[in-house]
């Protein structure tokens, strides 16, 4: 019944799932937005700082992994898919060093353009003890060339006929703006068939670019924001969910609410409530791009927006069980899923 919440995390058939997962090797994604370098440091705390009240971190290891919309294509892989990454990197070594990790992963990286006054994103925490004592960011957040949109959107058109799915992963970091939001919509709405559908993983503050796409994923302090209220109680999640729809003119709405599961939105009317699967939350560093590599992923091997949502609820709660970035494999997918 339209308007009614379900509670139905458990109510999937698990064989038909698994059957899916194991279409995601020809699914044909591309995702757009913000590349990103993840450095961790990782350490151990045993005392305060004499110079001023702040822990010393003993460093133990480095690791550097693939972030934001790259750490999207990295879900998207490891799930067996071939996505097609678009963005901008600097003429650095730490862009360098994204390409070859791309590369390395037997993915494109034409879609990828270079600005060499630009640096490539780099997000470093520091680690102690299962716990994040401080990150730093060394990036820009100016808008990326008008240049540099053209070459994005000139290599969409070229492979748009072979697309099932379009990612924008907006992290806030100048790569998705309204003039691109507005030609990419142009381009995937000229397909005649409109199979191609554009999933959104939103910014605070940039809501008003995603107009017109098929699935918008905001956590719960990303809904509120834009609706311009706190969501404290599930009568204002539901209220913030029908706002956004109705302001954005989207199919639908999933809104993750961290330990508290996610509640799929549709432009129906339908109101799905979908419990969290996680066990333990350590960490919830990068389980976006999870929920909205899966998902999009779920959708683009014909999954239908409620299995699909359910889908990215159980790699979700794979991935906030682990300290760090990290991704889901199919097979451990398909583990949890069980049946």
């Amino acid at each position: 019944m339209a308007g009614q919440v379900f509670i139905n995390a458990h109510h999937y058939k698990a064989k038909l799932m698994k059957e899916y997962i194991d279409r995601f090797p020809k699914a044909r994604v591309l995702v757009i937005g913000d590349i990103i370098m993840d450095e961790y440091v990782w350490g151990d705390v045993s005392r305060i700082s004499p110079e001023a009240p702040v822990p010393v971190v003993e460093v133990k290891r480095e690791t550097k992994m693939l972030g934001g919309a790259a750490n999207v294509i990295n879900n998207m892989t490891t799930l067996g898919a071939k996505p097609i990454l678009c963005g901008v990197i600097g003429k650095d070594i730490t862009g360098e060093i994204i390409l070859n990790n791309i590369q390395k992963m037997g993915l494109r990286t034409d879609g990828i353009v270079v600005e060499k006054d630009r640096p490539t994103s780099i997000k470093t925490r520091v680690v102690a003890r299962n716990q994040q004592v401080v990150r730093f960011d060394r990036e820009s957040r100016k808008d990326i060339r008008s240049e540099s949109i053209k070459e994005i959107l000139n290599f969409i058109g070229r492979n748009l006929d072979n697309l099932d799915a379009v990612v924008v992963s907006d992290y806030g970091k100048g790569v998705v703006s309204a003039p691109l939001m507005k030609e990419l919509r142009g381009l995937v709405h000229s397909v005649p068939d409109g199979s191609v559908i554009i999933a959104v993983d939103p910014k605070t503050g940039n809501f008003e670019y995603y107009h017109g796409v098929d699935v918008i994923t905001p956590n719960h302090h990303e809904a509120g924001a834009f609706c311009r209220f706190e969501i404290l109680d599930e009568e204002m999640l539901n209220r913030a969910g029908k706002q956004i729809i109705s302001e954005l003119t989207c199919r639908s709405v999933l809104i993750t609410q961290g330990r508290d599961g996610m509640t799929l939105f549709e432009n129906s009317g339908e109101i799905t409530h979908i419990p969290t699967v996680a066990k333990k939350v350590f960490d919830v560093t990068g389980a976006g791009d999870t929920v909205i590599g899966t998902f999009s992923l779920g959708l683009a091997s014909g999954l239908d927006l409620k299995s699909a949502a359910i889908l990215s609820n159980f790699a979700a709660g794979i991935v906030v069980g682990e300290v760090g970035t990290s991704t889901v494999s199919a097979e451990d997918l398909k583990k949890t899923i069980g049946g």
